[in-house]
């Protein structure tokens, strides 16, 4: 499978390679059956890392670690690392999905020593011996191998990987905060999946809404989107789609762009509530400058497969209940943990009281274990779940592994205790990892954005307007991973001042 990332295909087998890769099933559930194989890699008596994941705080800690010291395996069901931040521009088609995703191998084939590719999903992590119970298996490649090594693994038949440390970085799922309805009619935005879904289930609308009369109610509610969120991805969603509507769908269906309604519902009094006042308060106004209507104050309490109900708490006290019909929704709020980490709670007992992530100590030990770490959305440290802080985390994390390396029988000493682990790193002078914020970006929509750039507490630059847009796209640019995605979605910028979206609902 891994060869047929180097061979050129049709775009038509491509987008379905796209959808069949991204609609894979995260991991769930403990294990609970009996493994066929233990694989351990043994390569020139070096500690074995397990690392879990594709996302930002992985393929971060993949591009850093020093694979001449440890055996490094990177097991993930999805074979590629995914450029979240650009992610609402995917559904319009203002960046294509191709564009932001780049394959785990082109990260792996960099490194220098023994490094291992498992295509499979992790079902179970199971500290009392050291092993991740993996199952779904596609593909395990060692590369930078002359040699290649057969493990008689089969497809479908769970197998073990044994670890001396595991780095588990598999981030979070979406939150429906038990609201009925929501997983079933509603539409979530973290996988490129969720993307295709959601442009093909708005283009489908558009096509039955223009069968239908002007005055149809229900054309009127085919042509409604809903997105529920009001942070960084539910408001940049809506800006892109308001982008859409405006610039491209009005130039060839003119009556269907004039009746498109975007609401956005938000839970809380003002959008991006992470931003300084000021700035929260010029997107609210530049949200409100276009057509998208806004439903500040309010808390969706169920979802129906035609409208969902809002209920809004208003200054005084009191609370009123809205239906709000939709042909599309869009849930685009809140996080929690993948159900393999809510396995991993009741195995570990500092870890049992512990619900939205596992608990950390400074170096990202997890509580409760001396060779399991976590960064990123699965772990726990106070920080807002974000990329950068996944991307510092690895960066730190694999720091402390090269310290670990250097210390004379560092690794012997943290195999032999049996309790307070994290002594032993604050005896070796080990620096617990520290935050340094650098400012937060939005997109807005109509070319403007809102930014706040800076270094720790320190500010550099804040606003928001056309000429952050352009420094919203800069910054964006220089956080992708690969000289190769850079390329492709400046090409996807420079195609747009020329051309419309690609808006194609079978892509």
């Amino acid at each position: 499978m891994l060869s047929n990332l180097y061979k050129n295909k049709s775009l038509l087998s491509a987008s379905s390679r796209l959808v069949r890769l991204a609609s894979t099933a995260p991991s769930t559930g403990p294990s609970s059956f009996k493994t066929e194989k233990i694989i351990e890699t043994d390569d020139d008596n070096k500690p074995n890392v397990v690392i879990l994941g594709s996302g930002w705080g992985a393929i971060s800690f993949l591009k850093h670690i020093d694979t001449k010291r440890y055996n490094v395996s990177l097991v993930s069901p999805r074979n590629y690392f995914l450029f979240t931040p650009l992610l609402p521009s995917t559904p319009v088609g203002t960046v294509d999905e191709k564009s932001i995703v780049e394959p785990v191998v082109n990260f792996a084939l960099k490194k220098k020593g023994n490094v291992t590719y498992c295509e499979a999903e992790c079902t179970s992590i199971n500290p009392e011996r050291n092993t991740v119970t993996i199952t779904n298996l596609s593909t395990v490649q060692q590369l930078n191998k002359e040699e290649e090594q057969h493990y008689g693994l089969k497809q479908n038949v769970p197998a073990e990987i044994k670890y001396d440390y595991l780095v588990t970085a598999v981030g979070a799922e979406p939150n429906t905060f038990g609201v009925p309805g929501v997983e079933k009619y509603g539409n979530f935005l973290k996988e490129i999946g969720h993307s295709l879904g959601v442009r093909a289930k708005f283009a489908e609308n558009l096509e039955k809404a223009n069968l239908l009369p002007k005055g149809d109610p229900e054309r009127k509610r085919l042509l409604s989107i809903v997105v529920v969120g009001g942070g960084p991805t539910g408001v940049e969603t809506a800006g892109e789609l308001q982008d859409y509507v405006s610039q491209d769908l009005k130039k060839f269906l003119p009556n269907l762009a004039e009746e498109v309604q975007i609401h956005l519902v938000e839970a809380l009094p003002v959008v991006l509530n992470m931003f300084e006042k000021k700035l929260s308060s010029y997107a609210q106004e530049v949200l409100q400058g276009t057509s998208i209507k806004l439903h500040l104050r309010s808390a969706v309490s169920q979802v129906e497969p035609d409208h969902l109900i809002a209920k809004t708490k208003h200054q005084d006290g009191t609370v009123t209940e809205t239906t709000i019909p939709y042909g599309t929704l869009i849930w685009a709020t809140g996080n929690k943990a993948r159900p393999l980490i809510t396995d991993l709670f009741k195995k570990i007992p500092e870890q049992n009281q512990c619900t939205k992530a596992l608990s950390v100590n400074p170096f990202l030990q997890v509580k409760g274990s001396k060779n399991i770490f976590a960064i990123g959305d699965n772990a726990f440290s106070g920080l807002p779940p974000t990329a950068q802080v996944a991307h510092q985390q690895a960066e730190y994390l694999a720091k402390v592994f090269d310290k670990m390396a250097n210390l004379p029988n560092f690794h012997g000493e943290l195999a032999k205790a049996t309790e307070k682990y994290d002594l032993l790193f604050e005896k070796s002078s080990f620096k617990p990892f520290s935050y340094i914020h650098y400012g937060a970006l939005a997109y807005l929509g109509a070319e403007k954005a809102i930014a706040n750039i800076t270094y720790g507490k320190r500010s550099f630059y804040t606003g928001g307007g056309l000429m952050t847009f352009y420094i919203w796209r800069v910054l964006y640019l220089s956080m992708i991973m690969s000289a190769r995605s850079r390329y492709k979605v400046i090409a996807d910028w420079i195609k747009l001042a020329f051309f419309k979206r690609d808006f194609l609902k079978d892509l």
